[in-house]
């Protein structure tokens, strides 16, 4: 039974079974249930898709760019509704970067770490951030963890809400299967300077790093991983909805991972890299 399936026997209103205690029984993972994208009118969801190749492409633009843009390629459309349609999805580029995270007034944003270090080693740095993902009836959101020095994905997961919960989930998955690193070096959104990832950062006693506001070059490594995880996977694939999102991305980091040489590591791939250089140091 495909997890679709399985998905559509899930009830809110079964008398005795709550949701979790139905996808416990049906062997399906509560992040599966709840992977139905925000929707919004399909009109609309072209604009939105739109603006997102736009912006992957041109980070720089701000909503006027983006509305010329636009109409040259033949979209035509207001700049307010650009400008509007931006702050939906997290796009705001006088910081000169997708702000999908957006800063809650009440956390502690703390100081940036990583001015003149040198980061040369895996699980030295990692980095973490989430992008909007572009579904056929609405969109997703996506994290990731990643090694800095050997640009290798450590974790991801896909959500239909910006709560901080799906954030934890992945950084707990990293931290299992690859041990704390020194530093985590995030943006100051508020599902990185909220309660639940900063207590699982010290209880682990890594360090906490938070980008300058309006330097979007903090975390130049992961904004290039989902320029090309985009370009090469969600743009070439009309994504009916989060199953095959879920599918799709995890082929592509996949390849990512372990098929695609970088130049910066020596034409090794991200996955090689770490793993070269762990095992170094334990030889060491």
């Amino acid at each position: 039974m495909s997890p679709a399936d399985k998905k559509s026997m899930v009830t809110g209103d079964h008398p005795n079974l709550s949701i979790v205690r139905q996808c416990e029984i049906l062997q399906l993972s509560r992040s599966a249930f709840y992977y139905t994208p925000v929707g919004l009118d399909e009109e609309t969801l072209t604009v939105m898709k739109a603006i997102d190749r736009a912006f992957t492409k041109y980070p720089f633009f701000g909503s006027r760019q983006i509305r010329a843009y636009l109409r040259r390629e033949g979209t035509v459309v207001g700049r307010h509704r650009v400008r509007r349609l931006m702050r939906l999805m997290g796009l705001e580029a006088v910081y000169k970067r997708p702000r999908t995270s957006q800063p809650h007034p009440a956390h502690r944003v703390y100081p940036y770490l990583l001015k003149g270090t040198v980061i040369d080693r895996p699980n030295q740095v990692w980095c973490a951030d989430i992008t909007y993902i572009p579904v056929r009836r609405g969109f997703l959101y996506l994290v990731a963890i990643m090694d800095w020095a050997t640009r290798k994905v450590l974790a991801w997961r896909l959500s239909n809400t910006m709560h901080a919960g799906f954030c934890v989930v992945a950084l707990e998955e990293a931290l299992a299967k690859y041990g704390p690193p020194e530093i985590v070096n995030t943006d100051q959104g508020s599902q990185f300077t909220g309660a639940d990832w900063i207590t699982t950062l010290t209880e682990a006693d890594v360090r906490v790093s938070m980008d300058g506001r309006g330097r979007y070059l903090d975390n130049i490594f992961i904004e290039r991983l989902w320029r090309s995880l985009k370009q090469e996977a969600v743009y070439l694939t009309e994504l009916q909805d989060g199953f095959q999102a879920q599918r799709v991305i995890q082929e592509w980091i996949g390849f990512y991972n372990t098929e695609r040489p970088h130049s910066a590591l020596e034409h090794k791939t991200p996955a090689e890299a770490y793993w070269a250089a762990k095992n170094e140091k334990q030889a060491a």
